[in-house]
């Protein structure tokens, strides 16, 4: 819920480091997992982890990247609060493209991150790890910081920054702690979380709108990423079939409304609706095409109601004939209850979803392998997607049934982000199945933490897409250059796994093998479990690959599947 502060009660004061007061305020406030690497600025705060370990468990990442990737897979793939600590300056700097891609998707990551001695902040000495304006470059990627001067500020930082997150557009914060406050003691008082209130929308605006979706004749919701970061996927379904219009799930929204639901729409299947719509319902979105930085669909002859807790989501280039400032559940809700129940949509919604489908499975080898994932993949099953070409099909052609489901990098489409992300859904949902489909030029970014999912026998199966080649840049190149350039020849990931013990399947990407490969991700081999060892076989063909991810979905399993492509296998029509 996000809305007005309460008034929070402390608790009895205690002679305590900073370190100890910064892991026990992470307890107080409910976290149950912190993401991180160790450096000499954190020794202190990572010694009141220790203290704690009983209820607070710390995830070592081998970079700081994925330690920021990790805190916002565990956020958004579970609705907590994700956290990640980062020594000062490399650190911080490292854990950046994780905290973009956060604050492009609105996710609730805290970074804590380490400081230099307090008395030399801002002074330029030189100290170990120092950069100018660190403040100022942790504050480019989250929406509120702060920073705790003495040991005894700490409970009441780490109380702002959840208070937050939990209220406004859900974006990363961050807290800066220097190494001094850390490690010295004073008497302390830990603090009640902050209460949240929430904040009512306007009931002129919610009656506006409800006039409006009244006198429309052929209404259409488009559904962002801000339906599923406020849970309001139900208020979302039951608004809908009130309104009996469908519903068109952006990339970030895939999953707001399951795609078995006869009024669900993907974007691509949206294109066919949206000429006949007269009236447009956008719920937590930006609406915006992100390459073109003009509105998703066009707003002439419309009428437009926008549903956000940011009102820049409707200002130019886009236009709002009626704006709701509020949480995406709470406005739906309160609109759900102001309008009437309309008649069975005319619109013939099975025809529509026939001709995508036809358009979708025109494409292959990219059609049979996202058959085969989604095959393999339970319902609840979290598939985190990436920069390759099956990930960029599996936007459309991957169906979606719960939501958080499915994970995306957003606007930012940072390279790389794919498996760090995946461990840390991994962690926030250790009794489910979860996924990581990678490029071998991405996977190559983060490949060191398969150490991480062996080390903490994390549950999730990796699928790397292998060409030897960046094979999206090599098509754009050769199509707008007739040439190719700096894209190829990188060394194979066909056996990385040998390493770190870990099973590595190969098999070639075709169509006519892909239900080879969906059989060997339904098959899991045997895992001795606490010794990070599996045992597993090699593949030669697609559908023993895909039968060994289907089995994962029995029990706790970490594979590694490299998928050999042929340069024939780019993108092409049956």
């Amino acid at each position: 819920m996000r809305g007005l502060p309460v008034a929070a009660e402390s608790i009895p004061t205690m002679k305590m480091t900073g370190g100890d007061a910064l892991a026990q305020q992470l307890v107080h406030e409910g976290s149950t997992d912190v993401f991180g690497v160790p450096g000499v600025q954190l020794d202190w705060a990572v010694e009141g982890l220790r203290k704690v370990s009983d209820t607070l468990a710390y995830t070592v990442t081998r970079h700081e990247q994925a330690a920021s990737y990790a805190a916002d897979g565990y956020a958004r793939s579970s609705g907590k609060p994700g956290i990640c600590m980062v020594v000062p300056g490399p650190g911080l700097l490292n854990a950046m493209a994780g905290l973009a891609t956060a604050f492009a998707c609105n996710s609730r990551v805290l970074c804590i991150v380490g400081d230099i001695h307090s008395a030399a902040i801002g002074k330029g000495l030189g100290l170990l790890h120092e950069v100018r304006d660190q403040s100022r470059i942790l504050g480019s990627v989250t929406k509120w910081q702060g920073r705790a001067m003495r040991p005894d500020d700490v409970p009441g930082i780490v109380r702002q920054a959840f208070h937050q997150l939990m209220t406004g557009r859900p974006q990363p914060v961050g807290i800066e702690i220097p190494h001094d406050v850390l490690s010295a003691s004073a008497d302390i008082s830990l603090l009640d979380p902050v209460a949240v209130k929430e904040v009512q929308p306007d009931i002129g605006a919610i009656e506006r709108a409800a006039f409006l979706i009244e006198r429309s004749k052929n209404p259409v919701i488009y559904a962002g990423g801000g339906v599923l970061s406020s849970g309001a996927s139900r208020s979302l379904r039951a608004l809908a079939e009130k309104l009996q219009c469908p519903v068109v799930m952006g990339e970030n929204g895939r999953g707001a409304l399951s795609d078995r639901h006869p009024l669900a729409l993907s974007t691509l299947e949206g294109r066919a609706v949206f000429p006949d719509a007269d009236l447009v319902l956008v719920v937590g979105s930006r609406f915006v095409d992100t390459a073109l930085g003009r509105p998703a669909w066009p707003t002439d002859n419309k009428t437009y109601i926008y549903i956000n807790l940011d009102p820049s989501a409707w200002s130019s280039p886009r236009r709002a004939d009626c704006a709701i400032e509020c949480d995406c559940r709470t406005a739906l809700e309160a609109l759900e209850r102001a309008c009437r129940t309309r008649p069975a949509t005319v619109l013939d919604i099975q025809r529509v979803r026939a001709s995508a489908l036809e358009q979708i499975n025109d494409i292959e080898p990219q059609a049979s392998w996202v058959r085969a994932l989604r095959s393999a993949i339970p319902d609840d099953g979290v598939l985190v997607n990436e920069l390759t070409q099956v990930g960029y099909f599996a936007r459309l052609a991957y169906p979606v049934y719960e939501p958080n489901t499915l994970l995306s990098p957003g606007y930012q489409g940072t390279l790389g982000y794919g498996l760090p992300t995946a461990l840390g859904a991994a962690v926030a949902n250790r009794n489910r199945v979860v996924v990581s489909i990678n490029g071998d030029g991405g996977f190559g970014w983060n490949m060191q933490e398969l150490a991480t999912a062996r080390k903490y026998s994390l549950n999730v199966s990796i699928v790397v897409f292998n060409d030897g080649h960046f094979g999206n840049v090599r098509k754009m190149q050769n199509d707008q250059f007739q040439a190719e350039y700096g894209i190829a020849d990188k060394p194979s990931v066909r056996s990385p796994g040998r390493c770190v013990r870990y099973p590595v399947f190969s098999c070639r990407l075709t169509a006519r093998n892909a239900g080879c490969h969906r059989s060997a991700l339904r098959r899991r081999p045997h895992l001795r479990r606490g010794s990070g060892r599996l045992d597993a076989k090699s593949v030669a063909s697609a559908q023993a690959h895909a039968a060994a991810l289907r089995g994962h979905s029995s029990g706790p399993d970490r594979n590694l599947i490299a998928v050999a492509l042929s340069s024939s296998s780019r993108r092409r029509r049956r």
